[in-house]
């Protein structure tokens, strides 16, 4: 994973929710959704959505490190569960310009604020650099055992990982509201 300057990461982590605002502009402009293409989108949007909720029912932020579900598999399932979303709905919207957008916000925003957030955590929890050293950063790998922690719906909601499913929701109720008839 690319290293970025902490002044750069530090300045783009507090533009990643303003940045979310041009990225919703940008979708509802360019979106050209078929019934083909949300056929093809939606479901591997609702993946990433599904990764995502099974990694806020896992994680128990700044109490302890998160090494059972996904985050045995990589270090940030809430990042790829947003990666999987972003294609997913590319595909439903049928634009590859928003592919290259959403691709470009990752690298350029949430890169950087995952190596901030990997900082935090090497500070807060001694054992983070042996995790690291077992789990890749981004892309699974399977076949590492399991801690024995399970998804919590407590979790999951204090999270407010519930957003994100709402977000989606109103994402595919416009694509749908788009597509000619």
């Amino acid at each position: 994973m690319p290293r970025f300057p902490k002044r750069y990461a530090d300045a783009v982590a507090r533009l990643r929710v303003p940045s979310g605002f041009l990225v919703v502009a940008a979708f509802a402009w360019f979106s050209q959704p078929t019934a083909g293409s949300l056929a093809a989108g939606l479901p591997v949007a609702v993946l990433g959505l599904a990764v995502r909720a099974w990694a806020a029912g896992c994680l128990a932020k700044n109490a302890r490190l998160a090494t059972g579900g996904p985050y045995a598999y990589t270090r940030n399932p809430l990042y790829l569960g947003t990666v999987v979303v972003a294609a997913g709905l590319a595909v439903a919207a049928r634009s590859v310009g928003l592919g290259l957008l959403f691709a470009a916000v990752f690298v350029f925003v949430y890169l950087p604020v995952i190596q901030l957030e990997e900082q935090h955590l090497r500070s807060l929890f001694p054992r983070f650099a042996e995790y690291a050293a077992a789990v890749p950063p981004l892309w699974p790998r399977f076949g590492r055992g399991r801690d024995g922690r399970t998804f919590r719906w407590a979790l999951y909601v204090k999270n407010q990982e519930y957003r994100a499913a709402l977000g989606f929701a109103l994402g595919a109720l416009f694509l749908l509201w788009k597509v000619p008839r």
